[in-house]
């Protein structure tokens, strides 16, 4: 049976999706922003890899096929953005000057960490896109010379960490402005925040969709200035 499991061609995608399924339900069953269904199914699939002796390259060479629908659903977050197309006018000018920074703020944590920690170019560059969306931070961490592998990891755990503190963020803040809350959500926590800011509204939602496509232009033509200070 497990050799059956293992060369199916459908057994890794069954199983993560069984794994988000279950974070759903306790997320609905306990409303509590500790149970994220993306944080459940990677905690959940880990433990059946590591309980049946599974290895990674079994379970991928089956759920492979998940990643192909990264890139199409990031390019319909464009569709609540064009909903919102007339607040979009009228804050043109604070939106860009927030993205800009919130690019900054991220890149220039990472070169301030590196000269802290004492890391290597190669880790450095690795940290360097975090923020941004995955199909572009791994290909600059490649191009820099970093470990796209790693900087998958690192992009998941920044938009898991935005998706599950900006509520408590925005409160404890006093973020009450929508386009603001769904900028600084979009800028920090890519594409897993902006899910969270779809949560709250649709301006959020569509202010969040907007900040990861500028996010990661900006961060593509600053990554090339920030990866030469360390």
């Amino acid at each position: 049976m497990n050799e059956l499991l293992l060369n199916s061609a459908y057994f890794g995608v069954v199983l993560s999706l069984a794994g988000y399924g279950i974070g759903l339900w306790l997320k609905k069953r306990y409303k509590s922003a500790i149970f994220n269904p993306l944080l459940i199914s990677i905690v959940f699939v880990i433990s059946i890899l590591l309980i049946f002796g599974i290895s990674y390259e079994s379970y991928n060479s089956s759920a492979k096929y998940l990643s192909w629908l990264l890139t199409p659903a990031t390019v319909s977050l464009a569709v609540p953005l064009y909903a919102q197309m007339e607040t979009l006018r009228k804050n043109l000018k604070a939106i860009l000057i927030s993205l800009a920074a919130g690019a900054l703020a991220s890149m220039g944590s990472i070169c301030a960490m590196a000269a802290l920690f004492g890391i290597s170019h190669a880790q450095y560059v690795t940290l360097l896109p975090k923020s941004i969306t995955m199909a572009i931070g791994t290909a600059l961490a490649e191009e820099f010379g970093g470990y796209p592998a790693i900087t998958v990891a690192v992009t998941i755990l920044t938009g898991l960490i935005g998706n599950t503190c900006a509520d408590s963020l925005c409160r404890l803040f006093r973020i009450t402005d929508p386009a603001a809350k769904g900028l600084a959500i979009g800028a920090s926590s890519h594409a897993i925040g902006t899910a969270k800011a779809m949560e709250f509204g649709e301006v959020e939602g569509a202010m969040s969709s907007l900040a990861i496509v500028v996010s990661g232009l900006l961060t593509v033509i600053g990554a090339s200035f920030f990866a030469m200070l360390w």
